[in-house]
C-alpha cells in the first residue's frame, strides 16, 4: 500500500476509531462552549517504513489545537510554551510505535493535550475557570528523553497556572518526566510529573499534575480545591474488580496470596496473615479471583499488581536490581535445581565450600542470557561452552579465611555484623522462660549463677556483672520453641529454642559465656535443654561450634523475617498506601515522604511472589521453613510497636542505651563501642534535624498540626487500616504538635533508609560465605539423643557432622546467589540526602535546610572513615576486620557494604 493511500484510510477513518475524550469537569461549568483557537500550521517531514520500505512525506500538522474555555484575546495576554520530556516504554527515539494510529497523532501533533488550570475561580460565578487547551507534538530527542511542545496564549485575568490535565493521545502509556511553561509574566512554572500517563483508551480519565509549590490544605489556591479533593479519590478507588497494570489505585488487603492451596500436588496452603489469630500488617489489593479450596486466600498470578508509579520498569537504570533478582529468582535457581538433583546433598568437605569461588557451578549457557543478565555471578568460560556460577569471594573471608570459626568474630558481628538489632541486656536473673510450662516445661533456665560465675573466671559475681550492665543475650528460647515440634516433622531440617549469653570485657568486647538449645516435650518424651560453653577438649570444642551453628541459623532467620522483612518492607507498605490515599501529590509532606517510598511496593510484590510465598526461598532455605512467615506474624504481634522504631528507643528497649541528657545525642550507650548504635544516632540526629526544620518551615503554629485534615487522615489510616490489628494499642504517637509530627517522620525515614541499609546491604559480605552464617540448621545436636548413630559418627569425625548441620549444597547456592543480588547497589542508586526535589529547589528555605543535610551527612562519611582506622575500637576495626560502613551515606555501584539509599528498593 502506498504512504499517500494509507494515510488517507487513517484519516477517513479515525474518526470512528478515536472516541470523544472524557473531560473531568472538577467543578468548571462543563456547558460552557469552546472554539477553536487559532490554527498553527507548520511543515514536518517524516519518514516512515511501509513493508520494509522508507518513504519520506512532507505533511501539514497542527502544532496547537486550542480550545478556549476562557477569553484568549491578545491584549495583555502572555505567549506561553509548554515543554514536555517524556520516556516511553520500548524506548526512546521515536517511541517505536507499532500502531499506525499512533504515528498518525505523532504526525499530526497530537500526541498529548494538555489543559492549563488556574489557580483561581472565575471571581462572577464563584466557580473554577475554564482551561486551556493544547496538543503537544514531538519535536526532538535528547539521549534518553522524547521532547514535546505546544504553546498557549495566557490571558492576563487567567490567574496563576496551578495544574495541568493530561491526557495520552497514543494507545500505549507514556513515562512523563516533567513539564515546564515558559514566558509567564512571574517566570517559569515548573511540574514534575516522574509518572506513568496512561492510554486514554485504556482510561478516560485525564491525569492531574499540580506545579512544584507545595500547600497544606488550608491554603490550597480557590481553584484547585476540588481537584485536589478529585484526585486523592481517583487514586483511592472504589475497593472493587481486579486492579489492571495501567491502574493507579491504593488500597488494603491481608497477607493472603502467600499460599497457594489449589495447588495438589505440593502442600502449599498457608494461613492468611491479617487477623486476630495471625496479626500483620496490610499489603496493597490487587483484586484477584479467590481460591477454590479456600476462599479466604486469594489466587497466585504469575505477576503481582503494584500501582503503576509505584514500578519504574524500561525507566531507570535503578531497576537493574529488582530485574536481575527477578532473573535469579525465576531463571537461574530452576536451572540449579537441574544442576543440583539431590535437594538433600551436603557439602562433603570444607574445600568443596571454596570451590564455589574458585570453580562454581556449571550452569546452561542459554543465548547467553546468565551471562548478560547476571554479570557478576555468572561467567562464560567458553564461547562456545557452558556458563558457570562463579560467587566472588565475600569481604570478610578475604580478610581472613578462618574468622567465621572464632568466638571473638561471633560476639564482634551481635554489634557491628548483619543483625546488630537483636543483642540485650540481661536485666532479670535468674532467667526463666514466659511460656506455659504445662506446654512446654519448666521454664527455669540452666544457665545458672555457679556456671556464669565459673565462665567469667571470678572476676565478678553475677549481682556484680550485672549491676555492672556486662552481662548480654541473644534469646530467641520463647519466640522460636512453640514453633520446635511442628519445624522438626519438615524433612531436612530441625529447630530449638535459644539463650546465648555473652559477657562484656574490660576492653569493650564481648565473649561468649553460654548456649542454651530448648526442646520442648514431645509425645513421652520431656522437655530437653542443655547448656553448651567454650571448652577445652575436643568433644566440648566441637559442640560448642555446632552450638554456635545453630544460634547462627536462628539469627539468620529472625534477621531475614523480622529484622529485615517484617521490620522494614512489610511494615511500611501501609504507610506508602496510606499516604497516596489522603495526602495530595501537592503536600509538603507527601513531598517529603516520597523519595524514601519509590520502588518499595514493587520489590515488595516480588518478594511475595517469589521469596516469602509458600515453597519460596524464604521457606525452603531459612529456619524455620513452612512456617515461616506465622513466626514473623508471631514477632509482629509480640514485638512490633511504632514508636519503638525509632533507633533512640529501640536502643533503650533493649537496655543498649539509657537516656542521658548530658551525653551526645541523649543517650549513654550500655558498651560505648556498639558501631551500629555509634554512626546510627548521628545519622538518626541527621535525619531528624532536616525533618525538623521542614516541618516548621510549613508548620510554624503548633495547630496547624492538628488542624490539617489530610494529615491526620493519613496518620489515622496507617493506624486504623494499614496496621489494622493494633489499631487499638495505646502507644501509637498522636500528631498534635510540630515535634511530634517530626517524630513520627524522622522514625519512618530512618526505617526505609538507616535501618533497612543496615540490615541489608552487608548481607553478601557476612552470609556469603554460608558457614558464617547458615541458614538453616539441619540435624540435632549429637547430645539430644546420645546413643543413636550420629553421635557415634559425630565422635569419629565432628567436622562432617558440622557439614551435614549446614545448609544443603543447593540451598547454599540458592541463597548466596540472591544475597549477591540483594546486597548489590545499581548504578542510578539514590542516596539520603544526594539529591534535591524539585520542589525543594524552588523553596529558599527548605533549598537551604536540604544542603545543610547534604553537609552533614557528608560530615558523617568523615566520622566513619576516622573511626574505621582507630585500633581502639575493636568492634569495627583491627587485624582482618571488616570496618564498619553500613551506613555511610554514600557508595559506588556493586556490592560495596556501605551506602544508605533513600528508600527501600531492593
Amino acid at each position: 500500500m502506498k504512504a499517500s493511500s494509507h494515510l488517507h484510510r487513517l484519516c477517513s477513518t479515525s474518526s470512528s476509531l478515536l472516541p470523544k475524550p472524557f473531560f473531568i469537569s472538577h467543578g468548571r461549568n462543563s456547558s460552557r462552549s469552546s472554539s477553536p483557537a487559532s490554527l498553527l500550521l507548520t511543515r514536518r517531514r517524516s519518514t516512515l517504513e511501509f513493508h520494509g520500505k522508507q518513504k519520506c512525506l512532507s505533511i501539514r500538522a497542527s502544532a496547537t489545537d486550542h480550545v478556549k474555555g476562557v477569553e484568549t484575546s491578545k491584549e495583555n495576554a502572555s505567549s506561553v510554551k509548554a515543554v514536555v520530556r517524556a520516556t516511553a516504554p520500548g524506548l526512546l527515539s521515536d517511541l517505536q510505535m507499532t500502531k499506525p494510529l499512533d504515528v498518525y497523532q505523532d504526525l499530526i501533533g497530537k500526541t498529548l493535550l494538555l489543559e492549563l488550570v488556574s489557580a483561581e475561580i472565575d471571581s462572577g460565578t464563584g466557580l473554577e475557570k475554564g482551561t486551556i487547551k493544547g496538543y503537544a507534538h514531538k519535536v526532538r530527542t535528547e539521549k534518553e528523553e522524547v521532547i514535546y511542545e505546544t504553546d498557549f496564549i495566557v490571558p492576563a485575568g487567567f490567574g496563576e497556572i496551578g495544574a495541568i490535565l493530561v491526557e495520552n493521545e497514543h494507545h500505549k502509556e507514556m513515562f512523563l518526566n516533567n513539564i515546564v511553561l515558559d514566558g509567564l509574566p512571574n517566570g517559569p512554572i515548573h511540574f514534575n510529573c516522574s509518572s506513568w500517563v496512561h492510554s486514554k483508551f485504556d482510561n478516560p480519565i485525564k491525569r492531574i499534575f499540580f506545579s512544584n509549590k507545595s500547600y497544606l490544605p488550608k491554603d490550597t489556591p480557590t481553584g484547585l480545591k476540588k481537584m485536589r479533593e478529585t484526585e486523592l479519590e481517583n487514586l483511592r478507588g472504589d475497593g472493587e474488580k481486579e486492579r489492571k497494570k495501567f491502574d493507579r489505585i491504593y488500597d488494603y488487603d491481608t497477607y493472603n496470596d502467600l499460599g497457594d492451596p489449589d495447588n495438589s500436588k505440593e502442600d502449599l496452603a498457608r494461613p492468611v496473615l491479617g487477623s486476630k489469630v495471625h496479626p500483620y500488617p496490610r499489603r496493597c489489593r490487587t483484586g484477584r479471583p479467590r481460591c477454590k479450596k479456600d476462599p479466604m486466600s486469594e489466587k497466585r498470578s504469575s505477576s503481582v499488581y503494584v500501582p503503576r508509579d509505584e514500578t519504574f520498569e524500561d525507566v531507570k537504570q535503578l531497576t537493574f536490581s529488582t530485574k536481575t533478582l527477578k532473573s535469579v529468582l525465576h531463571a537461574l535457581l530452576p536451572q540449579l535445581e537441574v544442576v543440583l538433583l539431590n535437594p538433600h546433598l551436603g557439602f562433603p568437605h570444607f574445600t568443596a565450600i571454596d570451590t564455589l569461588f574458585q570453580e562454581g557451578v556449571p550452569v546452561p549457557k542459554d543465548k547467553n542470557f546468565f551471562q548478560l543478565i547476571i554479570p557478576r555471578l555468572v561467567k562464560t568460560i567458553t564461547d562456545g561452552g557452558d556458563g558457570v556460577l562463579l560467587f566472588e569471594t565475600p569481604q570478610m573471608i578475604e580478610r581472613d579465611k578462618f574468622s567465621w570459626f572464632r568466638d571473638e568474630e561471633f560476639s564482634r558481628q551481635t554489634l557491628a555484623g548483619l543483625n546488630p538489632y537483636s543483642l540485650e541486656l540481661v536485666t532479670e536473673w535468674p532467667i526463666k522462660s514466659k511460656l506455659d510450662p504445662e506446654i512446654y516445661g519448666p521454664p527455669e533456665s540452666l544457665i545458672t549463677t555457679e556456671l556464669v560465675e565459673k565462665e567469667i573466671k571470678g572476676i565478678m559475681t553475677i549481682d556484680e556483672a550485672l549491676k555492672q550492665k556486662k552481662i548480654f543475650m541473644l534469646d530467641y528460647h520463647d519466640l522460636l520453641l512453640p514453633y520446635v515440634n511442628k519445624v522438626r516433622e519438615i524433612e531436612g531440617t530441625t529447630l530449638y529454642g535459644s539463650r546465648t549469653l555473652f559477657f562484656l570485657t574490660m576492653d569493650g568486647t564481648l565473649r561468649p559465656l553460654a548456649i542454651e538449645l530448648t526442646r520442648p516435650p514431645v509425645g513421652d518424651k520431656p522437655q530437653w535443654k542443655q547448656v553448651f560453653t567454650p571448652g577445652w577438649d575436643g568433644t566440648s570444642c566441637w559442640l560448642w561450634r555446632l552450638a554456635k551453628a545453630h544460634v547462627c541459623a536462628h539469627d539468620a532467620g529472625y534477621h531475614q523475617l523480622v529484622v529485615h522483612w517484617l521490620r522494614t518492607h512489610c511494615c511500611t507498605e501501609p504507610y506508602i498506601i496510606a499516604a497516596n490515599r489522603q495526602l495530595s501529590a501537592m503536600h509538603p509532606i507527601y513531598r517529603l515522604l516520597h523519595p524514601h517510598f519509590r520502588y518499595t511496593m514493587e520489590i515488595n510484590a516480588l518478594a511475595r511472589e517469589s521469596l516469602i510465598n509458600a515453597g519460596g526461598i524464604i521457606e525452603s532455605c531459612f529456619s524455620p521453613g513452612k512456617y515461616a512467615m506465622e513466626l514473623s506474624s508471631a514477632a509482629y504481634d509480640q514485638l512490633w510497636r511504632f514508636d519503638m522504631e525509632a533507633l533512640p528507643a529501640d536502643l533503650i528497649r533493649r537496655g543498649m542505651a539509657v537516656e542521658d541528657p548530658t551525653a551526645e545525642h541523649g543517650l549513654k550507650l550500655s558498651i560505648e563501642d556498639y558501631p551500629f548504635a555509634n554512626d546510627g544516632l548521628i545519622l538518626w540526629d541527621t535525619i531528624k534535624q532536616w525533618v525538623r526544620d521542614y516541618v516548621n518551615h510549613y508548620y510554624p503554629e503548633p495547630s496547624l498540626v492538628e488542624s490539617d485534615e489530610e494529615l491526620q487522615d493519613w496518620w489515622t489510616e496507617v493506624r486504623t487500616k494499614g496496621h489494622a490489628d493494633k489499631k487499638n494499642e495505646p502507644w501509637w504517637p498522636v500528631l498534635k504538635t510540630p515535634e511530634d509530627l517530626v517524630n513520627v517522620l524522622t522514625t519512618i525515614i530512618w526505617v526505609v533508609a538507616g535501618h533497612h541499609a543496615a540490615v541489608n546491604f552487608g548481607q553478601y559480605v557476612y552470609a556469603g560465605y554460608f558457614p558464617n552464617r547458615p541458614t538453616i540448621a539441619r540435624t540435632n545436636m549429637p547430645t539430644e539423643d546420645p546413643v543413636d548413630e550420629e553421635f557415634k559418627n559425630f565422635l569419629h569425625k565432628p567436622e562432617f557432622s558440622m557439614l551435614k548441620c549446614f545448609p544443603s549444597q543447593i540451598q547454599a547456592t540458592k541463597v548466596m546467589a540472591v544475597l549477591d543480588v540483594l546486597s548489590n547497589h545499581s548504578p542510578d542508586e539514590e542516596y539520603l540526602g544526594d539529591q534535591m526535589e524539585p520542589s525543594w529547589a524552588e523553596n529558599p528555605v527548605i533549598k537551604a535546610a536540604f544542603e545543610r543535610f547534604n553537609g552533614r551527612l557528608k560530615e558523617l562519611e568523615g566520622t566513619i572513615d576516622e573511626r574505621n582506622t582507630n585500633l581502639n575500637l575493636k568492634n569495627r576495626t583491627g587485624a582482618g576486620v571488616v570496618p564498619y560502613e553500613l551506613l555511610k551515606p554514600l557508595s559506588k555501584p556493586g556490592v560495596t557494604g556501605m551506602g544508605v539509599p533513600n528508600s527501600i528498593s531492593i
